[in-house]
């Protein structure tokens, strides 16, 4: 081998610290992704004459951020490997998410196109950061303590995003307790918020996180013009690593499906009537309910094993698409968000440490570059299929039901999977 690797250590404080990095961005996940944003969007930038319209809009901005990190996911993982410059790839993303975010604020009413740009930088910076964050993981964390760990950094995440949305929520509902003059200051002032969150919460994986040094690690220039190179040999080794491949292609699907339901559940939720102080209680439902549940699926995956684990939550993601397409009441918007909360932590953490257990350790940055390049491909599926379907049949309940799909694939593919097999040939590859 041409590194000098040190065995993770199980570092109490580093476990935490790198938590707390999926605390500070979550902010962007609850208060902006799936919350204000698309509200906002609609009720202040949008053509408000035309909802249908304004969510082709909204999911063709995701799906634009989505391709722009997928194309460059792999390719940054390659030059982190090769510079040892995890830690430095996340906090220039993270920098980029926070500053876009905080950008929101100076989007005027009308301005669509420029709230689509900022609001596709932010959504790149955060996503192209989590590739550097899930990164560390086998870094900090043994193949034993894998599955916790990866649980303890979603439940932050749901807590941590949960609280500062509440804080926000309240400012929305109650924007003269705070001495704001109005709701579309208050969601305007939130985007600073979650930008001040997300840089404070962010230190301590900085400090406390420990990137293992590469004996043969070189210089920013000299990792760009051999990332190329890396790249090509990284796709020769997941063609013989068969087993990360049909993962890949499985996770395609199925997180497809997820991150669809959490990126427009409210826009789904606003064509269909409902109002939105009810989408937004739904939604921090979510996070506290989804706090809890993550680590308490971590402990079911230990009793029926982690892919079967996985397997149970895609059936659940399954179900509550069928039932969204019969929702007609609030009481129903609030039963399918705490369903959904029961199963999120779950599968994203799970998927995360399956994929973990899979890969070659010393090669995580770039094998992860895949791992994001697949779910933001299938992310750029999803919120258009479901933008255009309702677009063309006028039908936000067809839209939703379209995404039922992903799942059956994702499961589909997921069953052929063998992940003892998986492991198997990555201990083989570090061995060479």
């Amino acid at each position: 081998m041409d590194t000098e690797y040190k065995d993770p250590v199980d570092d109490k404080r580093a476990w935490r610290s790198w938590a707390l990095y999926d605390w500070a961005n979550s902010a962007f996940a609850t208060t902006v992704m799936a919350g204000f944003f698309p509200l906002f969007f609609k009720a202040y930038w949008a053509n408000q004459n035309n909802p249908s319209e304004s969510t082709y809009i909204l999911g063709l901005s995701n799906s634009i951020g989505s391709i722009v990190v997928a194309i460059l996911a792999p390719f940054l993982g390659a030059i982190a490997d090769r510079a040892g410059a995890k830690k430095k790839f996340l906090a220039l993303f993270a920098f980029l998410g926070i500053v876009m975010t905080g950008g929101l604020w100076m989007v005027q009413q009308g301005q669509w196109l420029v709230a689509v740009l900022v609001y596709a930088l932010a959504a790149i910076g955060f996503s192209s950061s989590n590739l550097f964050y899930d990164s560390l993981l086998p870094v900090i964390a043994r193949k034993e303590k894998v599955d916790y760990v990866s649980a303890l950094g979603f439940a932050w995440g749901y807590i941590g995003g949960g609280l500062l949305f509440l804080i926000n929520v309240i400012m929305y509902l109650q924007p003269e307790l705070f001495g704001i003059p109005d709701e579309a200051t208050a969601i305007r002032i939130s985007f600073v918020t979650v930008a001040i969150w997300w840089a404070v919460f962010s230190i301590p994986v900085f400090l406390f996180v420990k990137e293992p040094t590469k004996a043969d690690s070189v210089g920013a220039l000299e990792a760009i013009s051999s990332g190329w190179k890396q790249l090509v040999k990284t796709i020769r080794d997941i063609s013989h690593l068969k087993v990360v491949g049909m993962f890949l292609l499985a996770y395609w699907f199925y997180i497809d499906g997820v991150d669809t339901i959490v990126r427009m559940a409210v826009s789904y939720g606003t064509d269909l009537g409902f109002d939105s102080s009810a989408l937004i209680i739904a939604l921090l439902l979510v996070q506290f309910v989804a706090f809890p549940a993550a680590l308490l699926y971590y402990r079911f995956s230990k009793i029926v094993g982690v892919k079967p684990a996985i397997m149970y939550a895609i059936g659940g993601y399954a179900l509550i698409t069928f039932l969204a397409y019969f929702m007609n009441a609030t009481w129903h918007f609030y039963t399918l968000a705490v369903m959904i909360a029961i199963f999120q932590g779950g599968i994203q953490a799970l998927s995360r440490s399956l994929y973990t257990r899979i890969i070659p350790t010393e090669r995580s940055a770039e094998f992860f570059g895949f791992y994001n390049m697949f779910g933001k491909f299938a992310a750029v599926i999803g919120p258009f299929l479901m933008g255009y379907v309702t677009l063309m049949y006028d039908n936000p309940r067809l839209g939703i039901l379209s995404v039922l799909v992903l799942f059956i694939l994702g499961a589909v593919f997921l069953a052929r999977v063998d992940v003892a097999r998986g492991e198997h040939l990555a201990r083989e590859y570090l061995a060479r």
